[in-house]
């Protein structure tokens, strides 16, 4: 396929930044859209170009590190991380739009990379458990609810891309963060800290800049784990939880 890529620019991250168009040729059907980008920075770099910056690592669709805008959409036109879209999704001659998340809280690094740390300090904040819980146990050890089991586990599979945010019009971590206290809420390891972590990390989220959640659903939509949008509801309902025991106390 022959492609125009009309690509986001940025030196640095004091920089202004902009798009720059590329032609792309021989670009096959069966490339990822990160081999895409491999092909275009092999010819950039053998024309004495500068390549162009993108966050990959596992290439396998587990780490979340690879997000980028295209035509408009967080990961593209299928419900799936960047490296896992295929370039048989796009058309020959098609022109490709390929941005950064947006979002104040995930500031421009270089080109297409962005510093993500605030979702890391939002899961220090309280996205963990202190149970000493030794070696893994035996799986039917501990009894859990299957229901309790099954939506522990649908949360679990949040990679903590960013997508949600990049895909909100308010630049909401709602997704993000309602995965991560569901998931340890729900398990009989997480009770101790049950109170004070969705307080706390909902505390620094807010701390972080994120806009607040209008339920407009297309967090989950562009969600290539699929994190159902109930799980918002259900850190609301934490909240509250969290807000009338501590007020007791």
């Amino acid at each position: 396929m022959k492609l125009k890529l009309k690509i986001w620019r940025q030196k640095n991250a004091v920089d202004a930044g902009g798009m720059v168009s590329y032609d792309l040729e021989g670009v096959s059907t069966d490339m990822s859209f990160l081999e895409m980008l491999d092909t275009l920075n092999e010819k950039l770099i053998m024309e004495g170009e500068d390549p162009v910056a993108f966050d990959h690592d596992c290439r396998e669709g587990i780490c979340g590190s690879c997000g980028v805008v295209i035509n408009g959409d967080a990961h593209g036109p299928e419900q799936t991380t960047t490296c896992q879209l295929h370039m048989r999704s796009f058309k020959d001659g098609e022109e490709i739009i390929i941005e950064p998340w947006r979002a104040a809280p995930f500031p421009v690094i270089k080109d297409l990379v962005v510093d993500r740390g605030a979702f890391d300090r939002i899961i220090g904040a309280g996205g963990y458990i202190t149970a000493p819980t030794g070696s893994s146990p035996e799986g039917n050890s501990t009894r859990i609810p299957k229901p309790d089991a099954d939506a522990a586990f649908a949360n679990a599979t949040c990679i903590g891309c960013g997508a949600c945010v990049a895909a909100c019009p308010n630049g909401s971590a709602s997704l993000f963060v309602s995965a991560k206290v569901t998931h340890l809420n729900l398990l009989p390891q997480g009770q101790p800290e049950r109170t004070t972590r969705v307080l706390d990390m909902v505390e620094q989220m807010d701390a972080e800049g994120f806009g607040g959640c209008t339920n407009t659903g297309m967090c989950t939509v562009s969600c290539p784990k699929e994190i159902p949008f109930t799980s918002i509801a259900n850190l609301n309902k934490e909240y509250r939880r969290a807000v009338q025991q501590s007020n007791k106390a």
